[in-house]
């Protein structure tokens, strides 16, 4: 008998899969038996080799998702790889910094549409296929601290991340009777591309970390365990959740 965290047999398709959060997240599926496609700007190279060496199918797809342009080849190319898909990590996103009130509509559109739309319209067309294979599916939306706080300098990405919340109850809300898992993961502060400026200003750095019961910032691996839980048959009456991985941030 398999264990519940077990996900031989699934396909899953992971956005911005070749750094950071999304590798992590990639290689934990992978050690837990799935195979992956991964989508996004960069080739993921490296993600490839671990994923590979781990005796896992891989597939490399090449999609901008600032627009919902690629939706549809994403999927379809993912499908024609793989076979199906059984897990969704909308992963991929950007940040852009300014004080609120010098923000510009480019920056608040950019992360929006990426953030927001997007994955909205990339998960309606995967979900879709989910239904048409009949066997269910499970969706994991990266959500963020600020999801729950406002954060500073961030006024689009707070909103994002907030909209991606609650995006992530009312898909859960419609789709848990038809045996689609919605959940959501929010992480803390973590060694990645997009806190490289936190991790730089050294004042900032010291109380981020004077604020974190674990001591210090999250690395990629740290976010594994959560996505397979989510991703796996032990999570299959959980519906509608956004689970920080915070090193005990939002418990101070």
């Amino acid at each position: 008998m398999t264990h519940p965290f077990d996900l031989s047999g699934k396909t899953a398709l992971v956005t911005g899969a070749n750094t950071g959060i999304g590798q992590g997240i990639a290689l934990a599926l992978a050690a837990a038996g799935a195979d992956i496609a991964a989508a996004g700007r960069s080739a993921p190279v490296e993600t490839q080799a671990a994923v590979e060496n781990l005796g896992r199918r891989f597939v490399s797809i090449q999609a901008d998702f600032g627009s919902t342009e690629p939706v549809a080849r994403v999927v379809s190319e993912a499908v024609a790889a793989l076979g199906g898909i059984d897990i969704l990590v909308n992963n991929a996103g950007i940040i852009r910094r300014a004080d609120s009130i010098d923000f510009s509509e480019d920056d608040w559109d950019a992360v929006m549409n990426t953030n927001l739309k997007t994955v909205f319209f990339l998960t309606q067309a995967v979900v879709r296929r989910m239904l048409d294979q009949g066997r269910g599916g499970k969706v994991i939306n990266i959500a963020s601290l600020l999801s729950f706080q406002g954060g500073i300098r961030v006024p689009s990405y707070t909103a994002s991340k907030s909209g991606l919340a609650g995006l992530t109850k009312i898909l859960a809300n419609e789709w848990a009777a038809k045996g689609i898992n919605v959940n959501a993961i929010a992480p803390g502060y973590f060694d990645t591309n997009n806190t490289e400026a936190l991790r730089a200003d050294q004042a900032r750095n010291r109380s981020i970390l004077e604020r974190i019961p674990a001591g210090r910032w999250g690395q990629p691996g740290d976010i594994g365990g959560a996505a397979v839980f989510l991703a796996s048959a032990a999570s299959d009456y959980v519906h509608g959740v956004t689970l920080p991985v915070d090193g005990g941030w939002l418990a101070r």
